[in-house]
């Protein structure tokens, strides 16, 4: 079977990746909530033989995590929500690169592959519930084997991009459990310590122009980082809400939004934009809050 160019290289950028992590292991203990389906995703073709193409893995029913440890830990580690409109996810653009930023700065990282839509659409759930649930359940897992990672129960966040964004917010404020408990690993706590907010998707109705129904900030959320652009189709308004009610509860928080730089971006520059350069905001941020040295 001949292969393509562009085959040849994202074969040989995933197994980059796969080097760098160190593992890739299923969320839930058996079949996810409400699945009757143990598959673990497909990866459609690439859209350009670029070989840095964008992959994009979708009918994930089984969730599962890529581990990215640090090579010299330094306790904090952080759950990564990639997006991809809920249609699939996207593990390299949101994710690995991501990750390998976050290690450089001593910090573990875990890539999600979280449920897509498939059968949301056929139900008419929300499209968030299942990637919540999966979220919420990886950051209890994440606890639960802290100190294998080398990592402090108390500093585990997330970093999460577009639709992974709209989850990240709706975990990241909620206080009920999105599921019935499945072992004693949901005995842990399922709150992220902090998050980074990138580009989240859709965080406003557009009919009530309020927060959409599940962000609701408490006082007792934790600390946020936000980021958007202004020419970003799919509203900075929504992440300036977010980071208004925070302050309006006293949380502390910083919003970032830039001039141009659109959307899905991920940690790579785009043209005629300063955008890349929110990594190095998102650093300081971190620094400031003891995250990282």
């Amino acid at each position: 079977m001949r292969m393509s160019l562009a085959a040849v290289l994202l074969l040989c950028s995933s197994a980059a990746a796969a080097q760098d992590a160190a593992s890739n292991i299923t969320v839930w203990p058996g079949m996810a909530p409400g699945e009757e389906s143990s598959n673990k995703g497909e990866l459609l073709p690439p859209r350009s033989e670029a070989p840095n193409a964008v992959q994009r893995v979708k009918n994930v029913r089984l969730p599962t995590m890529d581990v990215f440890p640090a090579k010299n830990p330094n306790g904090t580690a952080v759950l990564i929500l990639p997006g991809g409109g809920f249609t699939y996810v996207v593990p390299n653009l949101e994710g690995s690169e991501a990750a390998l930023w976050l290690n450089k700065h001593g910090v573990t990282a875990f890539v999600l592959r979280y449920r897509t839509k498939e059968v949301a659409m056929k139900t008419g759930e929300p499209l968030w519930k299942r990637p919540a649930q999966d979220t919420q359940r990886a950051l209890r897992l994440i606890r639960s084997r802290a100190d294998e990672w080398k990592i402090d129960k108390n500093r585990i966040g997330l970093l999460a991009f577009s639709a992974g964004g709209q989850v990240g917010a709706i975990v990241h404020t909620t206080k009920k459990p999105m599921y019935q408990p499945q072992d004693a690993i949901d005995k842990l706590s399922a709150k992220p310590a902090f998050s980074m907010l990138v580009y989240p998707w859709r965080c406003m109705d557009t009919e009530t122009k309020n927060l959409i129904e599940p962000i609701k900030v408490t006082k007792d959320c934790g600390p946020a980082f936000i980021v958007h652009t202004h020419d970003d189709g799919s509203t900075a308004v929504g992440a300036a809400k977010i980071y208004i009610a925070l302050k309006e509860n006293n949380v502390p928080a910083e919003l970032h939004i830039y001039q141009n730089g659109g959307h899905g971006y991920g940690v790579r520059p785009r043209k005629g934009s300063v955008i890349s350069t929110w990594t190095d905001r998102a650093a300081e941020w971190l620094r400031i809050r003891k995250l990282i040295e």
